[in-house]
């Protein structure tokens, strides 16, 4: 059992964005320590992106607190979100497929000395970092093209590694995979919460999000409509929040503290 801080990694307070007369959310509070994963569920449209966009600096907020260790911060922009630690894999993946994997997770931040290409030091690297995520890829050197759904999405990883990232965002990583090839993507979840990064998993797959979540944080229309103890709830509460069947208050929307996960045996 790995003791949590009770400061999260991340601490986000009445996050609110407006397009217009469209909101996509509206005060939502969410939380993710380290060591842990929280899934972020939720229909169509329920605010699910914006919120991870808003992690991973695409998107400013219009108002709320956003904090990282306890200290209020401000992401302006997907590097400022690097520079605080914030790594994001979006469904795309942005992958080249001529190109091989050592390749790939070194695009663009390429080791060079006296302008001479460090070829075997990034290799090395390379396969430092996949070992680390238990990947099943035979070579490094192995173009893109040969590889797996499963496969390429370990390469897009085990690229945020490389930055040494605490928070890593999944934004729909087992989407269209084989059983196969989704229980791979899944092992890599465990990995980075065992590694002391905290995961912010989004999927629309409950079976996935129950095999490997700590907690389950549902959004609704924009707005927070649940948070479930992933083990200790059922399908059917968690399916309730999502479609509308039922509406939390405030008091029950709140995260549960890490002690209260601890006392559960998470």
């Amino acid at each position: 059992m790995v003791e949590r801080t009770r400061t999260p990694l991340l601490t986000m307070r009445g996050i609110t964005k407006r397009y217009k007369a469209v909101e996509a959310l509206v005060d939502v509070n969410f939380e993710v320590h380290a060591h842990e994963v929280v899934a972020l569920v939720g229909d169509n449209g329920a605010g699910k992106s914006t919120l991870a966009k808003v992690v991973a600096g695409v998107v400013v907020p219009d108002s709320g607190l956003v904090e990282i260790d306890g200290e209020p911060v401000s992401i302006p922009s997907p590097k400022a979100a690097q520079r605080l630690g914030v790594a994001t894999v979006f469904q795309d993946l942005a992958l080249c497929d001529n190109l091989d994997v050592t390749a790939n997770l070194f695009l663009g931040r390429e080791m060079r000395s006296a302008g001479v290409m460090q070829d075997s030091r990034m290799e090395n690297i390379a396969r430092s970092v996949l070992r680390d995520l238990s990947s099943r890829i035979p070579s490094v050197r192995t173009p893109l093209s040969h590889l797996s759904a499963g496969q390429r999405q370990s390469v897009a990883i085990a690229r945020t590694l490389l930055g040494s990232p605490r928070i890593v965002v999944l934004d729909e990583p087992t989407a269209a995979l084989s059983v196969a090839h989704t229980a791979e993507v899944l092992t890599h979840i465990e990995r980075l919460r065992e590694m002391g990064l905290g995961v912010i998993l989004i999927s629309h797959n409950m079976n996935d999000v129950r095999a490997v979540s700590d907690r389950i944080e549902v959004l609704r229309h924009g707005r927070n409509n649940g948070s479930f103890d992933a083990q200790r709830s059922s399908y059917e509460e968690i399916i309730g929040a999502i479609t509308g069947a039922w509406q939390t208050t405030p008091a029950t929307a709140r995260p549960s503290a890490p002690a209260d996960r601890e006392a559960a045996g998470r």
